[in-house]
């Protein structure tokens, strides 16, 4: 009976009954959860990691690498979407698994997908605070660097400061670079990123339908910034800074390659963070008014309108400045800065703070409905993840224990160790959807689909192949990460999870029958 509960699917009659009990309150409609999508897309990846990828990876080829990881996106998006129609309940990735591959494949996926939310949204938190800290500093208000940064942070920004001589240049960004000690241990906190994630947590608590109006709002501001950018940048492209279009590769001192095919091929699995969101839509299916159509309309156009962004202004970024001399922190506002466009420059920072609060408002949300569907399903503890308020009609608990987990790790840890804990697992994810949807196609394929994804065999096929091969484009220790991250599950898993399983008790009371 063990080894039958490891494999052990959940029929899709129980997925119907999970939908009939649903505590949740069914409010977004298709534009809302488009918005939604629209919402985690826009964020990190077009203000924060078009720069890197450019500089490191692909040079001006940026938007060759954005078209690749699209396509690879688009393909999960087709069978994401065919899912999300046939079982428009909470959970995503990990209800679709557990309906196709079993409860430990389940399992794997569910524990992914936390690991991929909670690292995404403190890496946005700790970008929210970057901006929040350039935006300040137009108006001339700086704050301690201490206040700014986690330690690692603090320490190599003083190191790197001192040992060029530009102490006095990062002193002007500070009103202090002193760090306080408290009981002979130097204190260095990121307090924005910390507060932006408690706020966030708040709105979530009160409701999803004041999250999505919130979410709106912030997702119409920056996407109306973004193609103010690329209606201006336009006028200021420099088509020398294009040639080469794809730079000769390069070795660096790590044995590290960039530029060349492999530099945009890397730079796509770089630049993949960018497209996490389109898939937090499947996760709200419990909360859409009509999920069998709205939730496929809402992933498919979100990728597709995002997609279109992401190219146009990797192509504006870099005609206006050599791929060689962006300023990685701020590519955007760091390019019409070069240009002499500080209006812009101050729009800009404006949005990309907007922009990346839409982000984590969505991020946080997903993450809390993925442990709401473990936890209805007993893989997690109900009376902490399944509990709904009595009012507000979200799982408040699992809400306030995220947004304190995320709030520290964004606070205390650097940003570039957070980011690459992110990519892998939701690739790793993406896969396991392709290879699920094929299975569910020769294993019931009588079941109403409401949305079917188009050549399934050549587009299931094709998702995993793309995703894959990013896969492969990211350094070993992500590898490392992501084996480590699975071995923790499996220990919870076989400690807890497979003890309180409500199919494990179902199939148990079936045995001893």
């Amino acid at each position: 009976m063990a080894d039958n509960q490891l494999m052990a699917r959940k029929t899709l009659e129980m997925f119907d009954e999970d939908i009939k009990d649903s505590g949740l309150k069914r409010v977004l409609g298709r534009w809302g959860l488009t918005s939604l999508g629209v919402g985690a897309i826009i964020g990190a990846g077009i203000f924060v990691l078009t720069g890197l990828a450019a500089k490191e990876h692909a040079g001006p080829a940026l938007a060759l690498s954005f078209i690749f990881a699209g396509i690879g996106c688009a393909f999960a998006a087709l069978c994401y979407a065919e899912f999300a129609s046939m079982l428009p309940v909470e959970g995503s990735a990990y209800a679709y698994s557990y309906a196709t591959m079993g409860e430990l494949f389940a399992w794997i996926i569910g524990w992914d997908l936390i690991l991929e939310y909670a690292m995404a949204s403190a890496s946005v938190a700790v970008g929210w605070s970057g901006y929040l800290g350039k935006l300040l500093a137009l108006f001339h208000i700086h704050m301690p660097l201490w206040l700014m940064h986690d330690y690692p942070t603090v320490k190599h920004l003083l190191a790197d400061a001192t040992a060029n001589g530009t102490l006095a240049d990062l002193s002007a960004h500070y009103s202090s670079l002193a760090i306080p000690v408290l009981g002979g241990f130097p204190i260095a906190f990121n307090m924005p990123a910390f507060l932006i994630v408690l706020a966030v947590t708040v709105i979530l608590v009160i409701g999803i339908k004041e999250a999505a109006s919130s979410n709106m709002f912030l997702v119409i501001l920056k996407t109306s910034v973004i193609l103010f950018v690329i209606a201006v940048g336009a006028f200021y492209i420099d088509q020398a800074n294009w040639i080469p279009f794809i730079p000769e590769r390069v070795i660096d001192a790590k044995g590290i390659g960039h530029y060349g095919w492999f530099g945009i091929l890397s730079g796509s699995a770089y630049v993949f963070f960018a497209f996490i969101g389109f898939d937090s839509i499947s996760t709200h299916a419990g909360e859409a008014v009509n999920p069998q159509r709205d939730v496929p309309f809402g992933i498919i156009v979100s990728l597709l309108f995002c997609t279109i962004l992401y190219v146009a202004v990797s192509l504006i970024l870099t005609g206006m400045v050599p791929y060689s001399s962006i300023d990685i922190t701020a590519p955007i506002s760091g390019a019409f800065a070069q240009r002499g466009l500080g209006v812009a420059v101050f729009i800009i920072s404006i949005a990309a703070v907007a922009g990346l609060t839409s982000v984590l408002i969505v991020l946080l949300l997903s993450q809390s409905r993925v442990f709401y569907a473990m936890a209805k399903d007993g893989l997690l503890p109900h009376k902490i993840f399944g509990v709904i308020h009595p009012k507000f009609r979200t799982p408040y608990k699992a809400s306030i224990l995220t947004g304190i987990l995320v709030a520290f790790v964004s606070a205390f840890t650097p940003i570039e160790d957070i980011a690459k804990m992110v990519n892998i697992g939701t690739l790793l994810a993406f896969v396991m959807v392709c290879v699920a949807v094929w299975v569910m196609r020769v294993r019931d394929p009588h079941r109403p689909r409401p949305f079917r994804a188009p050549w399934l065999p050549f587009v299931a096929s094709m998702g995993i192949l793309f995703n894959v091969a990013m896969m492969l484009g990211l350094e070993w220790i992500n590898w490392v990460r992501l084996v480590a991250w699975l071995g923790i599950g499996f220990v919870i898993y076989f400690v807890y999870s497979k003890k309180h399983s409500k199919l494990g008790e179902l199939l148990k009371g079936e045995f001893q029958k």
